[in-house]
């Protein structure tokens, strides 16, 4: 499972959002299922970023922002995330260096 937050951050404050998304980072790596995360500027547009993690599944995710502290410090983060689009998404395909894409079944109801 997939989730892309996008955020709209003034220059003014960047320090103290990648200060809070590196620590969102550093609690959610801590928790069985999830897979990774990045946090990145758009280049095109330096107020314009976004939080992508990922999660082994659905149940994974809901477990991972379960305990104390992540509600504590991750929630309030995700929710200042721009909502006017969709935020989690399937992974149906993916690849690792030097390997073939790998396509993923849907977790959705055909």
């Amino acid at each position: 499972m997939l989730l892309v937050c996008r955020f709209t951050v003034p220059p003014a404050r960047e320090p103290d959002f990648t200060t809070r998304a590196a620590r969102a980072l550093e609690l959610l790596a801590a928790r069985p299922g999830f897979r990774g995360g990045e946090a990145g500027r758009a280049i095109e547009d330096r107020h314009q970023w976004v939080l992508v993690l990922r999660f082994d599944s659905v149940d994974a995710y809901r477990r991972a922002l379960s305990p104390f502290d992540v509600r504590e410090h991750v929630h309030p983060l995700l929710a200042e995330a721009d909502t006017t689009t969709e935020q989690t998404h399937e992974t149906r395909l993916s690849v690792t260096p030097g390997a073939t894409p790998e396509h993923h079944p849907s977790l959705l109801a055909n």
